[in-house]
């Protein structure tokens, strides 16, 4: 197996996603503020993060097998690693796909930090019960590391109402029987657990597997399993969210009642009738997932009024007042850029246009798709400037909505045969034509 802190040598600073890396650099320096290693350049922070790597005997250096999986693309991954490959995907009732986000899809960079920031936003906007999304989050980081990239098949995450499927390539390094019992850490990818644990997004405790399993049992959930296709060398963990027949429900349901009727006087009659009601829900899903159902029609506000001639909002404006931190952390290369802060003075027509995504923070991802094309028509826009006018961050913006907004032909880059152009900006096909 290709350890990961291996030396790329023919590999530099070129074959990184510098957005990516910028993305990281920030999360860390909000991690650690008065960190040193927060004013290095960028070769010197990635070597100290072991993304770089320098070997002493021969004097070359490159980009580590750590540093090309969490910051390059790829195009460039799959040139050392054929078999890499990243999967998410929602299953509906039917068996069909709600959506389905892939490391091809040749619209986001495909490398692994950014996979993960996009998981998470996944499982923090369906799963409504903060413990349960964090195991999950857990979880998705533990597959991450753990893999075997050079194993066939990729990962996967598939969620949908009833379970969480997770598959990667690799068998567990310690017998499968102890895996929810022990508290042993053997990890298979140690400089990548090193580049996520600077961020505080894991620990090395060993315990992940024995927690989530006691806590499924807790919470009256079906018990997590293992399958490890030897054969395969794959893993697959899946993870029920529906009750144990119900035994759960029944004896939370037992206790209240008995308690109140203890006070009122109720015959015991009625719990038994309740109770045998309830027996029959056997696999009840207590957890609901946090879809936004609302049809509510997109910016009631400005039904009526034509876009380019909306007045300005005068008074006070509590949404002006809010500067988002990343617009005074700007590296050097952003220099020549202008300041996105102006952009609700200049432009009132975008800063009015937005104001619905500004001020419902759970909108909808149609009526968000909706404000971004109206946004998109007046101009092309920049990530850093529409995250600005939506009050989202750049990541959750793109990995949300903008990637898939490309996808499927609702909006264009640009500069498309330059992903990474310091000036990439997003538009409409009218624009396009236009320049």
């Amino acid at each position: 197996m290709i350890q990961d802190n291996l030396i790329l040598e023919h590999y530099g600073l070129n074959e990184l996603n510098f957005e990516t890396i910028k993305s990281y650099r920030d999360k860390f320096a909000a991690v650690k503020p008065n960190h040193p290693w927060n004013v290095l350049e960028t070769k010197e922070f990635l070597y100290k993060i072991g993304a770089w790597g320098k070997a002493r005997d021969t004097h070359k250096e490159g980009v580590t097998l750590a540093g090309l999986l969490m910051f390059s693309e790829e195009r460039m991954i799959t040139e050392v690693l054929p078999q890499y490959f990243l999967e998410y995907r929602e299953s509906d009732v039917q068996g069909g796909w709600n959506e389905r986000f892939t490391s091809q899809d040749g619209t986001w960079s495909g490398n692994l930090y950014d996979f993960y920031f996009y998981v998470t936003e996944q499982i923090h906007k369906h799963q409504q019960n903060s413990e349960i999304a964090s195991s999950l989050v857990e979880v998705v980081t533990n597959m991450l590391l753990h893999a075997d990239y050079n194993g066939e098949g990729g990962l996967t995450f598939e969620y949908n109402q009833h379970s969480c499927v997770f598959s990667n390539p690799g068998l567990f390094r310690i017998p499968v029987d102890k895996v929810f019992i022990t508290k042993m850490s053997n990890l298979r990818n140690p400089h990548l657990f090193k580049l996520f644990r600077l961020l505080n997004l894991c620990e090395r405790s060993g315990s992940g597997l024995t927690v989530l399993h006691d806590k499924w049992e807790s919470y009256g959930y079906k018990l997590p399993t293992i399958d490890q296709d030897v054969y395969l060398k794959r893993t697959t963990l899946t993870l029920p969210m529906s009750f144990l027949e119900g035994q759960k429900e029944i004896e939370n349901l037992k206790n209240a009642t008995l308690s109140f009727n203890s006070n009122t006087g109720n015959k015991t009659e009625d719990v038994e009738s309740t109770v045998e009601f309830v027996e029959k829900r056997s696999s009840y899903n207590k957890v609901e997932n946090s879809y936004n159902k609302d049809k509510t029609p997109l910016i009631e506000e400005l039904e009526g009024l034509n876009r380019g001639v909306i007045p300005v909002i005068k008074g006070d404006n509590p949404y002006n007042k809010e500067v988002k931190s990343y617009n005074k952390n700007k590296y050097s290369y952003n220099k020549e850029e202008i300041p996105i802060s102006n952009l609700e003075d200049e432009n009132s027509v975008l800063w009015n246009l937005a104001e619905i995504a500004r001020r419902k923070k759970r909108l909808s991802p149609v009526k968000m798709e909706e404000v971004i094309v109206s946004l998109c028509e007046q101009q092309p826009l920049m990530l850093k400037d529409l995250a600005h006018l939506l009050d989202r961050t750049p990541d959750g913006v793109r990995n949300n909505y903008l990637s898939k907004m490309l996808r499927k032909g609702k909006l264009q880059l640009k500069y498309p045969e330059q992903p990474n152009h310091p000036k990439q900006a997003y538009l409409i096909e009218d624009h396009k034509r236009e320049e």
